[in-house]
């Protein structure tokens, strides 16, 4: 099964590499990775999905409790959460194309970010099938290129998934 990680780290060196060599130490694979300094300049939030059974993840999170950079693990995937991902693709545009492609953003609500005599760059935010549907869209109009961010993540509600002012009892 599919599980979405967030985990706050010390904002410091090393850290991605520890957390990687901690997956790649015991065969799991790690299907994306987002890392990004918080509120707090001093700790970073991970976003990480992978997959394996709740006893896997069970083990994966009491290994990455033991790295010292580590803060907090959670696994959000059971819980009410919301997950966005972000693709730019680059797309020709011909002459006989640039309307077709600019409806396609349209319909999809992406945004242009970059134009040339040839190609239209576009953004695209949303969750993993809406942007699927959009590269299927695209795909006989020619892209040229992509990146995609992969999944963040977090929970609904009014808790927050920070560091703890005071330490638990």
């Amino acid at each position: 099964m599919r599980h979405t990680i967030t985990i706050l780290v010390e904002n410091e060196f090393g850290v991605l590499t520890r957390i990687a060599g901690l997956f790649s130490a015991r065969g799991y694979n790690i299907e994306s990775l987002n890392v990004a300094p918080t509120l707090d300049h001093t700790v970073s939030r991970m976003t990480l999905v992978t997959r394996g059974d709740e006893h896997v993840i069970e083990q994966i999170k009491k290994q990455l409790n033991k790295l010292i950079p580590v803060i907090k693990t959670e696994d959000i995937s059971h819980k009410a959460h919301m997950e966005r991902e972000m693709v730019l693709v680059k797309v020709r545009a011909e002459d006989a194309q640039r309307a077709e492609v600019l409806r396609m953003a349209d319909v999809f609500r992406a945004k242009v970010v970059d134009v040339s005599a040839r190609s239209y760059t576009l953004e695209l935010t949303g969750k993993a099938n809406k942007l699927d549907a959009f590269m299927r869209m695209l795909e006989p109009l020619g892209i040229i290129e992509m990146t995609r961010t992969g999944p963040v993540g977090m929970r609904r509600g009014e808790k927050g998934f920070v560091v703890d002012s005071e330490p638990s009892a």
